[in-house]
C-alpha cells in the first residue's frame, strides 16, 4: 500500500507544481503549501485504502465459519459373510462444515465430505466411504417463522429437525439409531421440515423428503416421497419420543413405520435408553409385510472418557422370521481438545449355516 500512496502523491506534486511554474510573477512564497497540499492528498489516498480494506473484509459474511473433522479407522472382522474376512483394513473420512447467519437467528449450513471408509473391516463405523472426491453431503437453510423452526434444503434428512429420546452415543452404524431405523427417514432430494418448542419439555416436528432433482417431481404419484412427525417431551433426568414416517415410491407403495424411544439418566448410574419400531413393508410379500426392530444400550462417564454397551436387531425382523441381534461395546476418551480414541467390539448373528461375525475396529477422530 505504501507504494500505491506513493504512485498517487508523486503525480499530484508534480501537477502542484506545474501551475506554480507558470505563474510564477503572480504569486508568491507563501501561496504555496506544499505541506497542506500533500497532507490533503494522503488524507484522499487513507480513505480510498480504507474502503479497500472494507471491501475486501465485507466479501464474505462476518458471522461466517468453518469447522473440519477427519477420522482415521482400522480394524478387521472374522466370520459372517465379509470375503476379506480376517484381513487387517484402514481408511479415512474427512467432512467440511460451512456455518453461516445472516439475521443471528437463522443458519446457512453446507456439509462437504470425502473418505474411503467403506471396506469390510471398518464399514460399521459411520465414516464418510462415498468417494475421495470432495462432494456435497447437504445444503441448507433454518430459519425462525412464527415462533417455529424452519429448514429448507438438499441431500438432509427428511427427519432433521425430529427429536429421538436416546441418550446413547455409540460409534457404530447399525445401533446408533436407537432402534428408530426407518421412522426416522433420511433423503438424498429436496427437503422441507419444520419445528416447534414449547417450551415445557414437548416439541412436535414435521419432515417431508422428495426426488425434486428427478423427472418425476416433487409431491407426484410417480415421484418417491417420505412424511414423518415427530413428537417428543424432554425432563431432566428422562426422555421419551413417538416418530411415525411413511414412504412412498415410484409405484404407488407405501411403507409406514412407527418408533418409540425412551431413555433415563439416574445420578451416579448409568443413562439406559431403549426403542422399539414396527411397520408394514408395502413392497414385500403379504405373508412377511410387518417388521419390527428394537434397541437397548447404557453409557456411563468412565475414567477420563464414556463406556457403553447396546443389543439390537441386526436389520428389521419380518414376520414369522427369527431375529437376528448385533451386540457392542465401545470406550470413548480425549487425548486432548481436538482428538479423541474410541475402540469398538461388536458381534453380529447370522441365520443358520454362517459363523456370527465379530468385529474389532479402532477410530482416531480429530476436529479443528
Amino acid at each position: 500500500m505504501k507504494l500505491f500512496k506513493s504512485l498517487l502523491v508523486a503525480p499530484a506534486t508534480l501537477g502542484l507544481l506545474a501551475p506554480l511554474s507558470a505563474t510564477a510573477n503572480e504569486v508568491t512564497i507563501n501561496d504555496f503549501n506544499p505541506a497542506e497540499e500533500l497532507a490533503v492528498t494522503n488524507s484522499r489516498v487513507d480513505g480510498l485504502e480504507a474502503r479497500l480494506n472494507n471491501f475486501e473484509a465485507g466479501s464474505f459474511s462476518e458471522t461466517t465459519t468453518a469447522s473440519f473433522s477427519a477420522d482415521f479407522a482400522i480394524g478387521a472382522v472374522d466370520g459372517g459373510s465379509a470375503t476379506n474376512d480376517d484381513a487387517v483394513m484402514a481408511g479415512y473420512g474427512f467432512q467440511i462444515d460451512l456455518n453461516t447467519s445472516f439475521t443471528g437467528e437463522d443458519s446457512f449450513d453446507v456439509s462437504i465430505d470425502a473418505g474411503n471408509a467403506g471396506v469390510a473391516g471398518i464399514s460399521e463405523l459411520d465414516l464418510n466411504s462415498a468417494s475421495e472426491t470432495l462432494t456435497v453431503d447437504g445444503i441448507s437453510y433454518t430459519f425462525p417463522v412464527g415462533g417455529a423452526t424452519v429448514l429448507v434444503g438438499d441431500t438432509v434428512d427428511g427427519s432433521s429437525l425430529f427429536t429421538t429420546a436416546c441418550a446413547y452415543g455409540g460409534p457404530s452404524n447399525t445401533l446408533d439409531d436407537c432402534g428408530n431405523v426407518n421412522a426416522a427417514f433420511v433423503g438424498s432430494g429436496t427437503t422441507f421440515a419444520a419445528s416447534y418448542d414449547f417450551d415445557n419439555g414437548f416439541t412436535t416436528a414435521f419432515g417431508y423428503a422428495g426426488a425434486g432433482d428427478s423427472a418425476a417431481g416433487l409431491m407426484t404419484q410417480e415421484g418417491a416421497d417420505s412424511y414423518g412427525g415427530n413428537v417428543a417431551y424432554t425432563a431432566d433426568t428422562y426422555g421419551v419420543s413417538v416418530t411415525y414416517a411413511m414412504s412412498e415410491d415410484a409405484n404407488g407403495v407405501d411403507d409406514t413405520y412407527t418408533a418409540l424411544n425412551a431413555y433415563w439418566t439416574p445420578d451416579g448410574f448409568p443413562s439406559i435408553s431403549a426403542g422399539y419400531e414396527w411397520g408394514d413393508d408395502g413392497s414385500a410379500a403379504s405373508t412377511v409385510d410387518e417388521l419390527t426392530s428394537y434397541f437397548v444400550g447404557v453409557q456411563s462417564d468412565f475414567g477420563p472418557g464414556t463406556i457403553g454397551a447396546a443389543l439390537g436387531t441386526k436389520t428389521p425382523t419380518a414376520e414369522g422370521s427369527s431375529e437376528l441381534l448385533m451386540y457392542e461395546a465401545f470406550y470413548s476418551y480425549d487425548i486432548n481438545d481436538g482428538m479423541t480414541i474410541t475402540p469398538l467390539v461388536y458381534v453380529k448373528e447370522f441365520a443358520t449355516g454362517t459363523d456370527d461375525e465379530t468385529g474389532v475396529m479402532v477410530k482416531t477422530s480429530f476436529s479443528f
